[in-house]
């Protein structure tokens, strides 16, 4: 049975650490609420964009004709992963799911006997993944210098993908993020971005005539539609991890006060007995006199 002394340094250990994670939880809400501005302001913009693409592509296709982003190299056999995380933990299960949801992928097309090779953005995923397919990894962008995700972030990373598919390294690409919903939800999600997807009905924008014609637009389009996608994807994740970090550190909290109470009841018990074993020796003793 632990003395008084231990309980009581318990007890204070645990009230220190009920302060950090109350203290992390306020600053998780304040960055929460400015994430979440960003990548709800940045969702009508890619869904206008996908939607102008959408009406593009799927007039390339029927044509037949279009530019390598969006015909692809003729062949799926390799397929680049970019696994998108954040830079630090503490955040529940943000990075798990989003590294849990790319194993998935890459067993499967392994399954499938295709090739797999992995870009992590964010030293979580990096981590998460590499014990069962850090052979896989092709490289890494680290952000964890990066104080406010900007567009030019998410160049920086297309500019990497768009190289490596210039290269001939992959056929396919696909992103990995966790799309944001609320405190409690965060879903993640894997987005095919190489080739570009092409739509089963075409949107709108296919009735309308372009100048100049859909080749031309395309191929200016698709590498911005590669950094749009991601950059949209590194908002989601922002806001996503900063919810998720919150909820955590709310339960933490509320279980490090649940710990608190339960240390303090064992503590007052175990200081009764005391004074109740000390209360029988005095009476004891002066029955003896």
């Amino acid at each position: 049975m632990p003395s008084l002394k231990d309980l009581k340094n318990r007890i204070e250990s645990v009230k220190s650490t009920r302060k950090i994670t109350k203290a992390m939880q306020m600053v998780a809400a304040a960055k929460l609420r400015r994430a979440q501005e960003s990548a709800e302001a940045s969702r009508p913009y890619t869904e206008r964009f996908n939607a102008v693409l959408a009406g593009l592509t799927a007039s390339a296709a029927e044509s037949g004709q279009g530019p390598k982003l969006l015909t692809g190299t003729g062949s799926d056999q390799t397929h680049l992963l970019v696994v998108m995380t954040a830079e630090r933990g503490l955040c529940g299960g943000f990075n798990g799911n989003i590294a849990k949801l790319a194993r998935a992928k890459a067993q499967e097309l392994q399954a499938a006997g295709k090739t797999v090779k992995i870009l992590t953005v964010g030293k979580k995923g990096r981590e998460a993944l590499k014990r069962d397919l850090g052979d896989l990894n092709v490289g890494h962008v680290d952000l964890s210098e990066v104080k406010r995700i900007g567009y030019a972030n998410a160049q920086d990373v297309a500019n990497d993908v768009l190289g490596r598919f210039d290269g001939g390294e992959f056929d396919v690409a696909w992103l990995f993020y966790s799309k944001f919903q609320s405190v409690i939800s965060q879903i993640p999600t894997a987005q095919q971005i190489i080739p570009a997807p092409v739509p089963e009905e075409a949107a709108d924008s296919t009735f309308y005539d372009y100048e100049p014609d859909e080749d031309e637009i395309l191929a200016d389009l698709l590498p911005k539609a590669v950094a749009t996608a991601i950059f949209a994807g590194l908002l989601e994740n922002g806001a996503s991890e900063q919810g998720a970090r919150m909820s955590a550190m709310d339960n933490a909290t509320r279980n490090a006060g649940e710990m608190i109470d339960k240390l303090t009841i064992e503590f007052n018990r175990s200081r009764q007995a005391v004074i109740t074993n000390e209360l029988i020796e005095i009476i004891s003793g002066a029955e003896a006199l």
